[in-house]
C-alpha cells in the first residue's frame, strides 16, 4: 500500500488529502468481509466504483475502484480517509438532488456537485498514476 498527497485547485475548495493505493492483494484483505457498493460515477477517465469495506479484524475501509472502459478488472483501487470519503459521497448525493430537481426542466449542463466529484477524482487519479501499488 503507497501513500500519495493530492494537492487540489484552490478554486476546488477542497484541502488536501492523503490517498493509499493498494494492490489487488491489499483489496481482498482490506474486503475480507465484504463490502457494501454505494454509488457509481461514470467519467470520460472511466467508472469509479465507491464502496465500503470490512476485514478480518472488523476494520472499515472506504474504497473506490477505477474502471478503464469497457474493462471488466479494475484499473487501480484507491482507499480514502473516512472524512475524505463522505465528502465524496455528499457531492454525490448534492448531485442526485439536483438532478432530481432538473428532470423537469430543460437538460441543464451547469458545473454541479457531480462534475465536481468527477474533477476531484481526475486530480486523484492523476497524482496516482506515478505511485506503484
Amino acid at each position: 500500500m503507497n501513500t500519495f498527497i493530492v494537492s487540489f485547485h484552490q478554486e476546488d475548495n477542497v484541502d488536501s488529502m492523503q490517498v493509499q493505493k493498494l494492490t489487488t492483494t491489499e483489496f481482498e484483505k482490506s474486503a475480507s468481509r465484504g463490502f457494501r457498493r454505494l454509488f457509481e460515477l461514470d467519467t470520460n477517465m472511466g467508472s469509479f466504483v465507491f464502496f465500503d469495506a470490512e476485514d478480518d479484524e472488523g476494520d472499515l475501509s472506504h474504497l473506490v475502484l477505477q474502471y478503464e472502459e469497457d474493462s471488466q478488472d479494475p484499473s487501480d483501487c484507491y482507499s480514502f480517509s473516512k472524512n475524505d470519503f463522505y465528502e465524496f459521497m455528499a457531492l454525490y448525493l448534492q448531485g442526485m438532488d439536483e438532478m432530481e430537481e432538473e428532470e423537469d426542466e430543460e437538460d441543464n449542463e451547469d458545473y454541479g456537485p457531480i462534475h465536481h466529484l468527477a474533477h476531484l477524482m481526475f486530480h486523484v487519479v492523476e497524482e496516482g498514476k506515478s505511485v506503484k501499488p
